[in-house]
């Protein structure tokens, strides 16, 4: 039997080596290109290396920013008239390091092990930084403030302490150049049904607070009988932009109280885009069910930063929420748990309620160590570390009363862009886009949306409009929208980011969801695809395709045993189809629940395009399994 800890690090293992092994290959592909065209390493090595800031290395980047943070501090502190622009050419260069967006920490900061254990106080250990009065702090935010607005960009304060140690908190923010550069967070939202998921939603984006009947969620419901059942059936797509200040961009009817008001009156995409320096975008999945083979996919295809999921205190978690729970640990992808409805739970089951969700955080299967929100300081310091930490954010929120939604609100805010984890998608890379969604919209043709894996695509013509050969592609920043009149156009997309692509004279019959496009090479693509028309429309072609592959798996759970010919559906990024087992090396030929071995795939319907290295899960009823891809066959 190999528990599942074990088996997931070395699935991470795996998956590492894999992408690691990937993009050596890259690398050397572009050499041998940069040979054949003539090109030596001592052109490379003519080149400028990028500028870096002072104080920067290759090693960690935490000591090395303090000290920036030190030497800024103490050059605007400064009576000498010249360290002024020092300063201010020091905290331009800080924010180009960091992607427009820092947290400036002034005064004496607590260790994050007592501020997040919850027993923090004046005479705690660990406190690091410059001890400062209030009249340096305030002092300080002056200059800083005066500072960053001659760079073009916003401080605000996040908190500020005055008493004990005192510290303060700054966002610095640049604005976006352009809509295409607007940094994104993709939070996937699970949890069972009637557990607060669109409601919770629907006050975040809209700003009006429910009414304890359902009020905030009518506007997140996109068919008949959802607003008939109250229970969302389909993957949704919300978003909640922030301004340069760090506030949240609400439509102007935030305080309505009509829901036919709450429900017109949406903030549309090129609406928040034009305001937001970040956007926050919420993939609402499904709770019930019977609706689990989307929500499955909506994690998968979607590639979230985060799993949100709600707990209802009343009912705890219970259901579906174990369900999604186990799948967002089997991805290893970052949980934050929301406890919804504290106002009308009594408080021995708000009490019991906690101490199950922190009883299974801390289990054998999760090992996750909770850490409850209940200040400013402790969301904006964990939503930097929870995720490589091991550290699981609880909050705990009404939507009547407004309670802890500036936690939370403050947490996402703060929470790394999601096209900025470099160890997921790579931008040097050629590119590599994944369709998850197809639609034909009238007067526009066939349109897919999916995610950029690698690579960037640049359009720079006027209106955003390229003509390839027979075929055109317009980009979109859709991310995900279905409702095309609420769009905006960008000229650049790059790895991580979510687009959609208008492309004309192309069948919607020819484009299913699963299939990717890829940079084209002087290798033409094989496999089966049903049209192979595409590949020769536009500038694009579809990779190598393959039937059958082999993959390490666990099986999490089957009440009886797994054969040979077996059938399941499997989820693996983009891709959801069934597949058939043809071969196993375990001795007896059976797995049961708990056993691990090499299997051979083969999938049903058509070839799929997938990659070593990329994890798959497979179900069937009640039976699951946990793999990685380790060859194609």
């Amino acid at each position: 039997m190999t528990t599942l800890r074990t088996f997931q690090n070395e699935i991470e293992d795996i998956h590492n080596r894999e992408v690691l092994k990937q993009r050596v290959q890259v690398q050397l592909d572009k050499e041998k290109d940069q040979k054949n065209k003539g090109k030596t390493k001592e052109d490379s090595a003519a080149k400028p290396a990028p500028a870096k800031v002072d104080g920067e290395s290759d090693g960690s980047e935490r000591p090395n920013l303090q000290e920036i943070e030190e030497k800024i501090l103490a050059l605007l502190l400064s009576q000498n008239p010249g360290d002024h622009d020092l300063a201010r050419d020091q905290v331009a260069a800080l924010l180009t390091q960091s992607n427009g967006e820092y947290i400036l920490r002034i005064g004496h900061q607590p260790s994050h092990t007592e501020l997040f254990a919850g027993d923090l106080n004046d005479d705690s250990p660990g406190w690091t930084g410059t001890p400062r009065t209030n009249e340096e702090i305030d002092e300080i935010r002056v200059q800083i403030t005066k500072t960053v607005e001659e760079v073009g960009g916003k401080t605000s304060v996040l908190f500020n302490v005055r008493t004990g140690h005192p510290r303060i908190s700054l966002l610095i923010r640049l604005p976006p150049p352009n809509v295409s550069l607007t940094p994104e967070v993709r939070c996937a939202v699970v949890g069972n049904v009637d557990s607060g998921k669109s409601t919770t939603l629907g006050v975040l984006t809209r700003g009006a607070l429910d009414d304890g009947r359902g009020r905030a969620r009518v506007g997140l419901f996109r068919h008949k009988h959802e607003l008939e059942t109250g229970r969302t059936s389909s993957v949704g797509m919300e978003i909640l932009g922030f301004g340069p200040s760090g506030a949240p961009i609400l439509p102007n009817t935030a305080n309505s109280t009509d829901p036919d008001v709450i429900r017109r009156e949406k903030m549309g995409w090129e609406e928040i885009s034009i305001q937001a320096a970040k956007i926050v975008s919420f993939i609402d999945l499904a709770g019930h069910e019977r609706y689990l083979k989307t929500t499955l996919y909506g994690l998968t295809s979607g590639a979230p930063s985060c799993v949100i999921l709600m707990v209802g205190a009343n009912a705890g978690l219970i259901g579906m929420s174990k369900e999604h729970l186990a799948i967002a640990l089997a991805l290893s992808v970052p949980v934050v748990v929301c406890i919804t409805k504290i106002d009308m739970t009594p408080p021995n089951v708000l009490a019991e309620t906690v101490k199950q969700v922190v009883k299974i955080l801390k289990s054998p299967g999760c090992r996750k160590n909770p850490v409850f929100v209940k200040s400013i300081e402790t969301a904006v310091e964990i939503a930097t570390s929870f995720g490589t930490e091991r550290l699981c954010p609880i909050f705990q929120i009404s939507n009547v009363t407004g309670q802890g939604l500036d936690f939370i609100r403050t947490f996402l805010n703060m929470l790394p862009s999601s096209e900025g984890d470099t160890e997921k998608f790579a931008v040097n890379h050629p590119l590599e886009y994944s369709i998850t969604e197809v639609w034909s919209v009238p007067y526009v043709g066939t349109v897919v949306n999916g995610i950029i894996n690698a690579g960037a695509s640049k359009l720079a013509i006027p209106f955003y409009w390229v003509q390839i050969r027979m075929g055109t592609i317009k980009l979109l920043l859709s991310r995900l929208e279905v409702d095309f009149n609420d769009r905006a156009d960008v000229s650049r997309a790059e790895a991580g980011q979510c687009v959609s692509l208008a492309l004309k004279r192309i069948r919607r019959a020819a484009v299913r969801k699963g299939m990717v496009l890829v940079a084209k090479s002087d290798t033409p693509p094989r496999g089966e695809f049903g049209d192979d028309s595409i590949g020769s429309i536009i500038d694009v072609q579809f990779p190598i395709a393959i039937r059958q592959f082999e993959g390490q798996v666990l099986i999490l759970y089957h009440n009886t045993t797994l054969q040979k010919n077996y059938q399941a559906m499997l989820h693996c990024g983009a891709i959801r189809q069934t597949v058939r087992i043809v071969g196993m090396d375990h001795p007896q030929g059976v797995l049961r629940t708990g056993d691990r071995a090499t299997v051979q795939f083969e999938f049903i319907s058509h070839p799929e395009f997938v990659k070593e290295g990329m994890k798959l899960l497979f179900r069937e009823g009640k039976t699951k399994g946990l793999g990685v891809i380790t060859k194609l066959l």
